[in-house]
């Protein structure tokens, strides 16, 4: 979508839920936490990923002022952009079994 640069963040389900489960096991982790992927992807790589995993083509993408046009303000939203790590989750042990997204993919399948 747009010119597919703006990050996004992404977390399987059983990470999140494994993610949720540390939190509450881990006395010293408070306030806020990011839920993510530890490796973060652009939009481009997402659609790529979705592309391989599903053997599908990711022909063209959507163009910003199209989204403009269907979304109205929400296209703001699907075209932002943010670099999310997850820093307190690694620095207190936490081990992602889905890290990547073509293994987060993959899992939503299963």
């Amino acid at each position: 979508m747009g010119d597919g640069r703006q990050y996004w963040s992404h977390i399987s389900l059983h990470d999140e839920v494994a993610a949720l489960r540390h939190l509450v096991d881990t006395p010293s982790l408070s306030g806020p936490v990011n839920l993510t992927a530890p490796e973060p992807v652009t939009n481009r790589e997402v659609t790529a990923a979705m592309g391989r995993v599903l053997r599908r083509p990711t022909l063209f993408p959507v163009p910003a002022p199209a989204l403009r046009i269907v979304l109205g303000d929400f296209a703001q939203d699907v075209l932002g952009s943010q670099r999310v790590l997850p820093g307190r989750l690694l620095e207190t042990g936490f081990d992602f079994a889905f890290p990547t997204i073509d293994e987060a993919i993959r899992a939503a399948l299963r």
